[in-house]
């Protein structure tokens, strides 16, 4: 008996340690780990939200669903205006959304949601809020692109609506343009509103294009102006397309 109570004291709590790790596994093999989830859940109930924690998960929420609605009253303002323009669009104009810009070429080009199945064509001249934005240069069948006027490689006829002097504008990547005169000595001034020339094979004539800033009549090879232009090309979500050459099959 003495030997029994002697091995006991030696080994006795290595083997109930040993029982209690075997019952454990045998029990969470048989619960598929049940019993751990829910122990788990016990130890864990004390740091589930309590009023205090509510209260900010509450008002996160409320917040996010603030500005999904100031989002969709933003939309709808828009779509408001636009429809309110719309009976005044000359004939045969299309109002378009635009679905795309690059990072890359936010001022060169942008794409449209409207394609041929609407009536778009190349060549179509496209227009903003304020004037003139750019031109389509290839369409599908649900999206066209244009290419604004503020890309460098873009050439408009222009003329001074007050003394008729003319010119072309050169895109600079901003919201400001060049215009180089055709005349030597062109009757400019700061203010003068520049249109689309009734020269142009492109666009319309008289369309609103901006507003003469600056006045450089030394310049080489010929006298030159910058031109804010009247549409914030930047900021714009919709744009008007209008046929621009008629005669055009």
């Amino acid at each position: 008996m003495a030997d029994v109570l002697r091995w006991f004291n030696r080994f006795g709590l290595r083997v109930a340690i040993a029982g209690g790790l075997i019952g454990a596994a045998w029990i969470l093999r048989q619960t598929q780990g049940s019993l751990l989830v829910e122990v788990y859940a016990l130890l864990t109930h004390p740091f589930y939200p309590g009023p205090t924690q509510q209260e900010w998960v509450k008002t996160a929420t409320v917040a996010g669903l603030e500005q999904a609605l100031l989002e969709a009253e933003a939309e709808n303002r828009v779509l408001r205006q636009q429809l309110a323009l719309k009976p005044k669009q000359p004939a045969g104009a299309i109002l378009a959304p635009i679905i795309g810009r690059s990072v890359d070429s936010w001022w060169q080009q942008v794409t449209l949601g409207r394609g041929s199945r609407d009536g778009v064509q190349v060549g179509d001249s496209v227009s903003g809020p304020g004037g003139l934005v750019g031109r389509i240069v290839s369409v599908s069948l649900n999206t066209s692109r244009v290419l604004l006027i503020t890309d460098p490689s873009s050439g408009v006829g222009v003329m001074i609506s007050r003394s008729r002097s003319q010119g072309y504008i050169r895109g600079q990547g901003t919201n400001q343009v060049t215009v180089r005169f055709f005349d030597r000595d062109p009757v400019v001034r700061p203010g003068d509103v520049a249109v689309t020339s009734s020269a142009s094979t492109l666009f319309p004539a008289g369309l609103p294009v901006g507003v003469v800033q600056k006045i450089d009549l030394q310049a080489t090879p010929a006298p030159e102006a910058i031109l804010q232009l009247s549409a914030p090309i930047g900021q714009l979500e919709w744009l008007t397309i209008q046929r621009s050459v008629p005669s055009r099959p």
